[in-house]
């Protein structure tokens, strides 16, 4: 069953974003579109920025120069309001971040009812709609140590959909998976692709990237090496560090 997604076309926009840890420079002038409606596929190298630039999209990391704006809105502009950006913009990260001491239910009601106000029976009705949606009914009762892995991931996955969120952003959803276990949280997120979620998802599935992505996004050091629609990213390579990063992972 795909999750019902209402197409919003909500777009993304990275203006000259500049972030540093200490005296480690980590994005260094990133401009980049994130078309609404698409999926956004971001491939590189470990430590090349991946991971930042996504944080940078609802707040987690705050960049020292540049902005994000989500449609109109400069989410990076003092005084905004961070609880209203990450109701819009919800991520699935690589470690699943679970409450183990709950049940699925409660891990994906808690925001509902402490972020949104809602009452514990509207929570509970959209909870369960969102798991159903995910693959998980009926599993709603359990605790996230007596799933899979792929299991969890997926309940993540409901929590942040319940939110009922624009974007989407998934930070390596996959990566500490066991291979089997892959192909289940890939479907979920095909099935939002195809539905029109504006998606921005951090991966190392290159064949993902290549079947679902409007637009395929390589980072090295920091920086925008070359981006483009995956048919030219993948079979013209441009760069020849990107050419060359081609020829390791596929």
């Amino acid at each position: 069953m795909s999750p019902s997604i209402t197409q919003r076309g909500t777009r993304l926009r990275f203006e000259n974003l500049h972030k540093s840890f200490g005296r480690t420079a980590v994005l260094r002038d990133v401009t980049l579109d994130v078309p609404g409606g698409l999926t956004t596929c971001i491939v590189g190298p470990s430590g090349s920025g991946k991971s930042t630039l996504l944080r940078c999209a609802n707040l987690l990391e705050r960049p020292e120069a540049g902005r994000v704006l989500l449609d109109e809105l400069d989410i990076t502009a003092p005084h905004v309001n961070v609880d209203a950006v990450r109701a819009r913009v919800g991520m699935v990260f690589q470690h699943f971040h679970l409450f183990q001491h709950l049940s699925v239910l409660d891990n994906v009601t808690l925001a509902l009812c402490k972020v949104r106000g809602m009452a514990r029976d509207a929570a509970a009705a959209v909870a369960l709609d969102k798991l159903a949606a995910v693959g998980l009914a009926g599993l709603d009762g359990r605790r996230p140590l007596d799933l899979s892995g792929g299991q969890q991931q997926r309940v993540a996955i409901a929590r942040a959909l319940a939110m009922e969120p624009e974007v989407m952003l998934f930070d390596e959803a996959t990566s500490a998976l066991d291979p089997e276990l892959v192909k289940g949280v890939l479907a979920v997120m095909r099935d939002l692709a195809q539905a029109g979620m504006t998606m921005i998802v951090v991966t190392h599935e290159m064949r993902f990237a290549r079947e679902v992505a409007g637009q395929v996004v390589f980072i090295d050091n920091g920086r925008i090496v070359e981006h483009g629609p995956p048919e030219h990213f993948f079979e013209q390579p441009e760069h020849p560090r990107l050419r060359h990063f081609l020829e390791q992972v596929l």
